[in-house]
C-alpha cells in the first residue's frame, strides 16, 4: 500500500481584477474522482491545506447536474481526512509515495503564492516522486522557484485550465490573470485540448490534467506511475 498526499486549497474566495471576491474552494469532482480511484486500489490518502484549515468545496461543483445527478455532499462529509487536514507547512515529501493537487479556483488564490507548496513541488520534481496536478491547481507551479530564482517547471510539458475554458466559464474578463498565460510565461511547454474534453499530459513522473473531466484519466496515470516505483 502506498500513501498519497492530497494538497487542497484552503481558499474560500478568488480575488478578481476589481477587488471583488468570487466564492470558490476546491472542485468536488477533481478531488472525489482521484480519491475514489486511489483508495479503491488499496492506497492511503492524507490531506494537507495551507495552515491546516478545513477545505471547502466550491458550491457550483456540488450541484447534482455536474455529478451525474448524485448529491456528493454526504460522500465528502464522510472523508475524515478532510475534516482535519495536516498543515501543508509541516508535511515532509519523504512520508509519501505520490502527491496530488485537485483544482477549483481556490489554488489561484492561495497555492499560487504559497512558498511551502512551491518547495514541496520542486522537491517532488527533483525526487521524481509521482505528481498529479489538475485543472486550476497548476497555479501552484507559479510558487515553485529554485534557489537561483528560476521556475522549477520551466521546460516541463504540462496542461491546465485553458483561457478558452475560462472565457466560456464567464470569468476570464474579470480575472487578474489567466492560468494558461502564466504557465507559458514561466517557461512551461503548455498544450491544451478542446474545451471541457479530457486532456492529460505525462512528462516523466509529472501528470497534469486540463479540466474536471481529466481527473479520472489523471488518477489512472498516477496509479501506473506508483506501480513502477
Amino acid at each position: 500500500m502506498s500513501k498519497i498526499l492530497f494538497v487542497v486549497t484552503g481558499a474560500t474566495a478568488w480575488t478578481l481584477q476589481d477587488g471583488s471576491r468570487h466564492p470558490t474552494g476546491y472542485w468536488a469532482e477533481e478531488l472525489l474522482t482521484p480519491y475514489r480511484t486511489i483508495t479503491g486500489a488499496g492506497h492511503q490518502v492524507e490531506f494537507a491545506t495551507p495552515g491546516g484549515v478545513r477545505p471547502v468545496a466550491d458550491e457550483a461543483s456540488l450541484a447534482p447536474d455536474v455529478n451525474d445527478g448524485v448529491d456528493v455532499r454526504p460522500e465528502i462529509e464522510a472523508i475524515e481526512g478532510l475534516r482535519a487536514p495536516r498543515r501543508l507547512e509541516d508535511v515532509r515529501l519523504a512520508d509519501y509515495d505520490a502527491v496530488f493537487y485537485p483544482g477549483g479556483h481556490g489554488p489561484m488564490e492561495d497555492l499560487a503564492v504559497h512558498e511551502g507548496s512551491g518547495r514541496l513541488l520542486t522537491e517532488a520534481l527533483d525526487a521524481q516522486t509521482p505528481l498529479g496536478i489538475v485543472c486550476h491547481a497548476p497555479a501552484a507551479m507559479l510558487a515553485a522557484v529554485r534557489e537561483d530564482g528560476s521556475p522549477a517547471f520551466a521546460g516541463r510539458r504540462v496542461t491546465g485550465f485553458s483561457n478558452e475554458e475560462e472565457r466560456q466559464g464567464g470569468l476570464a474578463d474579470r480575472a487578474r490573470w489567466l492560468l494558461e498565460d502564466r504557465l507559458r510565461e514561466l517557461g512551461a511547454d503548455v498544450t491544451v485540448g478542446e474545451p471541457w474534453a479530457p486532456h492529460v499530459v505525462v512528462d516523466g513522473t509529472l501528470v497534469t490534467g486540463q479540466n474536471p473531466g481529466s481527473s479520472g484519466e489523471l488518477a489512472d496515470r498516477l496509479l501506473e506511475l506508483l506501480a513502477t516505483r
